[in-house]
């Protein structure tokens, strides 16, 4: 079969490889019909993740026909039209139990990334996001390996297309949790930091929630003003003045109810923190966080999707405590969010295909994927069909 494959930074590209087969009685084989690339993805792309190796198949959102099951699969059958979640998890275990699907302990038999790790199991196993969660060939490709299929995948009613669904697998809960995480209700005022897919998803499940004023930073116009038509956001370019401060200003001088940092370790940083960065002294830029940490209220929360790993220089954990505010982080429960998403579009509340600016062939996903990371065309979300 056909697969994204990756040999390095910057350098991926579609090869023939082996066709997946079943390994476990709960596995499923699934035919790809759609699948895209996600800002996670780029972190692999540009060689930000460690323990990539030369021929890992990338992807993890993706969805599809199954064609073959395990012996005890029993929620699916040949036929069946899925999503799957890009987090891989077993259902049945400590975390699974109270819908922490992310953190399953049972699924990844590799370290992760937490620097200080002790004698901790590892969290859930994801789709194509490297050997620390667990080398799993991804959803870039023409066939995938579904483990844990009693679990995961969901089923797909006739009547809706698969661009339409798509992004049940990862960035439409990933923005709808972040959201909820914020514990911002309706009425109330949010800020959303990055304006990626994510920072889309989660203005689309903001403004569906009632959320009253959003903010939405970012130094790309073309996504700001995407965002500010389609969903109603105040937009903030933090090329052309202090974002933090902006929001402060326009919200009687307390700051927003929440906040939802959806950009992540690579975010644009100080030239002090590039160099510490670039020196491997520390792993990520600290400065959007810092921006949120300045532009929510006393007492409000910020909630973090976006991907971060080891540790950050000028975190302000005295800010943090001085104005009560909380943290809430992590990979997405995707398992727990889906069926009721699923409906929000079934009922037309929620339409996420409409960030999508350009879909091509699988064979074409490498122009792709420069084209996502350069930005080049106004490019919001790149659609791949096998």
């Amino acid at each position: 079969m056909r697969a994204l494959t990756y040999h390095g930074s910057n350098d991926v590209k579609v090869d023939n490889v082996p066709d997946p087969i079943l390994q476990e009685p709960d596995d499923i084989i699934l035919k790809v019909t759609a699948t895209a690339i996600c800002g996670s993805d780029l972190h692999m792309y540009r060689g930000k993740i460690p323990a990539m190796k030369s021929g890992d198949i990338l992807g993890h959102e993706f969805m599809g026909e199954v064609v073959e099951t395990g012996a005890n699969v029993t929620r699916l059958h040949k036929g069946d039209r899925v999503v799957v979640p890009f987090v891989i998890a077993c259902g049945s275990c400590f975390f699974c139990d109270m819908d922490l699907y992310s953190a399953c302990e049972t699924t990844n038999p590799d370290r992760g990334s937490i620097m200080n790790k002790k004698s901790l199991r590892s969290g859930a196993a994801l789709f194509g996001f490297s050997h620390l969660y667990g080398g799993v060939p991804g959803g870039q490709a023409e066939y995938v390996r579904v483990p844990k299929a009693n679990v995961g995948p969901i089923k797909i009613p006739t009547n809706l297309a698969d661009e339409q669904v798509l992004f049940l697998s990862d960035i439409l809960p990933t923005g709808y949790q972040a959201v909820l995480n914020t514990g911002v209700g309706k009425g109330g005022s949010l800020a959303i930091f990055g304006a990626g897919p994510v920072g889309q998803m989660a203005a689309a499940s903001a403004r569906m929630l009632g959320i009253e004023k959003i903010f939405m930073v970012d130094h790309h116009k073309f996504r700001l003003d995407f965002a500010q038509k389609t969903y109603g956001v105040i937009p903030v370019n933090f090329e052309d003045c202090d974002a933090a401060e902006f929001i402060i200003e326009h919200t009687d001088a307390r700051g927003v109810d929440g906040v939802v940092e959806a950009v992540g370790f690579e975010a644009k940083g100080s030239a002090v923190e590039t160099v510490m960065t670039n020196l491997k002294l520390e792993g990520s830029s600290g400065k959007a966080l810092r921006q949120c940490i300045a532009a929510v209220r006393r007492g409000g929360m910020v909630s973090v999707p976006g991907v971060y790993a080891g540790f950050i220089h000028g975190f302000l954990f005295g800010d943090i405590f001085e104005k009560g505010i909380g943290i809430k982080a992590g990979q997405t429960h995707v398992q727990k969010h889906m069926p009721e998403l699923l409906k929000f579009i079934e009922e037309g509340k929620l339409h996420p295909d409409v960030i999508i600016s350009h879909r091509l062939n699988l064979s074409q996903a490498a122009e792709g994927y420069k084209m996502f990371d350069k930005k080049e065309d106004e490019c919001r979300k790149v659609v791949l069909t096998p």
